[in-house]
């Protein structure tokens, strides 16, 4: 069973190193799989748009808190980890260039030995969007080229690689490093609407559909199945990553998020900017998983 946990964001913790620095340790110390980092370019002090995941609509964030950079931070923590997976959830495709994306990821994951794992979604805030240069409507059409030209300059092509798309065209284009994997570096579809699935069957790696249960869940996993399937792939092959809470979960209800489909569960933290508190959690959690390293120690 693979579990990661995504980084809290909302204490204003993610932008200090030496916090990180300690709970990306801690994380790998308790056997746990990955740290999962979340991304804002930017925020708005006022918007119009809609956030899905919380029924009044607004996002339980302030304007100023700081969001670090997601493939900069995980850079930062390959650094100070080993065997750790760094993976984004979730990186907002519409705000980068695919070009310029290419060698972000590649570089962070030649560099970590092949630790990275990108999940993007196509962003539910407008006015980010539009700061960053990006169409709101056409951000599907434009996200599915995207992953075309991520994969073409992954991939290794001795004349280099061309795409000619309706958003993005060029030539003879070399991108190195390769990710580890080249082309097949893991990239999931975050979200939780019947386009994301069908995203995630047809270009995905996989597919994250946090804060979706029950009847609906069933339904997202069916379309990325059977999306997959029309498009010659094997569905079996993709991941699900399903959430929960590290508080809450325990070996019961991890059986029955796995009885869903999932291969991967990924944790929400409690707030907190107490490191410590935090560290304990991970540990408490890690027990009740039987994780590799059930009562972690520091090293002497």
């Amino acid at each position: 069973m693979k579990v990661g946990v995504v980084a809290p964001v909302a204490d204003g913790v993610t932008a200090s190193p030496d916090w990180m620095v300690s709970f990306a340790s801690h994380l790998e110390l308790c056997g746990f799989e990955s740290i999962i980092v979340v991304e804002h370019t930017v925020l708005a002090t006022r918007y119009d748009s809609v956030y899905p995941y919380d029924s009044s609509g607004r996002v339980g964030l302030a304007a100023d808190c700081p969001i670090p950079d997601p493939l900069d931070l995980l850079a930062f923590l390959a650094g100070q980890t080993n065997q750790l997976g760094l993976a984004t959830g979730v990186l907002v495709l519409p705000n980068h260039h695919p070009v310029v994306l290419a060698k972000r990821a590649a570089t962070v994951d030649a560099l970590s030995g092949g630790r990275l794992r990108l999940c993007v979604g196509m962003g539910w805030l407008k006015e980010e969007l539009k700061a960053c240069g990006a169409e709101f409507d056409s951000r599907g059409r434009r996200a599915d080229e995207q992953l075309a030209v991520l994969r073409a300059l992954w991939a290794d092509q001795p004349h280099g690689a061309s795409y000619h798309g309706e958003f993005f065209n060029f030539e003879n284009a070399m991108c190195y490093p390769k990710p580890v994997a080249g082309e097949h570096l893991p990239v999931h579809i975050g979200g939780h609407t019947r386009a994301a699935a069908r995203r995630a069957g047809r270009l995905g790696d996989g597919f994250q559909p946090l804060g979706v249960t029950g009847p609906r869940l069933a339904s997202l996993i069916g379309w990325m199945r059977e999306e997959a399937s029309v498009a010659g792939r094997d569905p079996a092959q993709l991941e699900v990553s399903l959430g929960h809470l590290v508080t809450k979960i325990d070996a019961e209800r991890a059986g029955a998020l796995i009885d869903q489909g999932a291969d991967r569960i990924v944790l929400a933290m409690p707030p907190t900017t107490d490191i410590e508190q935090a560290k304990d959690v991970l540990s408490a959690c890690a027990q009740r998983l039987s994780l590799a390293s059930a009562e972690p120690r520091e090293p002497a």
